[in-house]
């Protein structure tokens, strides 16, 4: 099993993170309303330049691979898009921010450039994804915003390859999917299997929650032609709209909130559960196959992990109050029995991030051909994961399919 990469960015949670086009830098806000852009030396990422503009956490970043433009999103209900120019009085390329007229009042949750880079989509508390576009006369970007049926918090924004259909997930228990065509922006799509005539905010899907959870990420595969989501049921949903088919693999572990397709028959989630796992199927099904962390080799090659040397559930903390509780469940033990245990200062999880994972995106590979995937948490870790390294999970996950 190759070993992950694993960096210790700070010791503060990373909101979200995004890395450049030749993973050379990676942009990170560390629940901060500053985004700190990071440079590969050696084996460290070192601080080389802060963007401050929000006046609020920034909660997410994407970086546009091709036009090398950084979109933030914050709680201060703005979004700047921001490129490198060069410095009139320095002479050296410095980023500068250009305002985004989001038109909301509630924070901004979620932003993510489209696949040609010409806009970009802010999810919002205020029921509402911005469209934002480039207007050219008055230097700015500007916004279209859908709007209904949406009725709470958006939470995650997908765009499909086409450039014009969008998947939304929110907190009222609803995946959808919209069309986000701009007229004169966006050529006609091709038909497909989300329909034909688009106009801006026709819903082409609309998908429930199977047991009434909010929707964290949603995700088109390589060929847009299948959708799939995470809910805080702790589910997995994977649509195929021209089925029409629903496949749900329900898990015993704590909720996904970050999902990411490596190819058009795999999908790999990470969320509360502090480990991302491999999903594989088709349209016959989908089923869990296995962790890209070993859960039940000795870590410390990826930082230290504690001395409780045996085997334990995937994920599950292993301290002092976790084993006095599971010691009196299980034997009728209390941690004063025979003069406490070894364990009682062990707060150490058997997985590489020690808290929630808050993103998962690709790192290396061509859609459709993802051979790496990146993810970042709360513990302040940045880890980089080869797909194709993966663990058992046993009967922890089972598959279940609806509809």
């Amino acid at each position: 099993m190759v070993a992950p990469e694993v960096y210790n960015v700070s010791q503060s949670p990373i909101t979200s993170h995004a890395f450049n086009a030749d993973r050379t830098q990676v942009a990170v806000s560390l629940n901060t309303n500053e985004v700190q852009i990071l440079s590969r030396s050696g084996l460290d990422w070192t601080p080389t330049e802060t963007l401050s503009e929000h006046d609020k956490i920034v909660t997410s970043i994407d970086w546009a691979p091709n036009s090398n433009r950084i979109v933030t999103a914050s709680q201060d209900r703005n979004a700047y898009v921001w490129q490198q120019a060069s410095d009139p009085l320095t002479g050296r390329l410095v980023w500068k921010p250009t305002l985004v007229l989001l038109r909301i009042n509630r924070a901004a949750t979620f932003v993510r450039w489209s696949p040609f880079e010409d806009k970009f989509a802010v999810a919002s508390g205020a029921r509402a994804i911005a469209i934002c576009s480039f207007d050219p006369d008055n230097n700015w970007w500007v916004a279209k915003q859908l709007k209904k049926p949406i009725r709470s918090t958006v939470l995650s924004v997908d765009w499909h390859p086409n450039n014009v259909l969008l998947a939304a997930g929110s907190a009222d228990m609803k995946a959808r999917v919209f069309s986000a065509y701009i007229k004169d922006v966006d050529k006609r799509p091709p038909p497909s299997v989300w329909g034909e005539k688009l106009p801006f905010n026709t819903v082409c899907g609309e998908y429930s929650s199977p047991s009434g959870g909010w929707v964290h990420s949603v995700g088109f595969s390589p060929s847009g032609d299948v959708l799939a989501f995470a809910s805080h049921d702790s589910t997995i949903n994977v649509v195929y709209p021209g089925g029409p088919a629903v496949y749900t693999i329900r898990s015993n572990s704590l909720p996904y909130i970050s999902l990411t397709w490596t190819s058009e028959d795999a999908i790999v989630a990470a969320g509360h559960d502090c480990q991302p796992v491999l999903f594989s199927g088709g349209p016959s099904g989908w089923q869990a196959a296995g962790s890209l962390d070993d859960t039940t080799a000795p870590k410390s090659s990826v930082g230290a992990r504690g001395g409780f040397t045996g085997s334990s559930p995937v994920g599950r903390l292993n301290s002092a109050a976790f084993n006095t509780f599971r010691n009196a469940d299980s034997r009728g033990l209390g941690s004063s029995h025979g003069g406490g245990t070894p364990l009682a200062t062990d707060t150490e999880l058997f997985t590489v991030h020690q808290n929630t994972i808050t993103n998962i995106r690709p790192y290396d590979g061509a859609p459709g051909a993802v051979s790496r995937v990146s993810t970042s948490g709360v513990d302040g870790k940045l880890v980089i994961w080869s797909v194709n390294a993966v663990s058992g999970l046993g009967t922890k996950l089972k598959a279940l399919r609806v509809g």
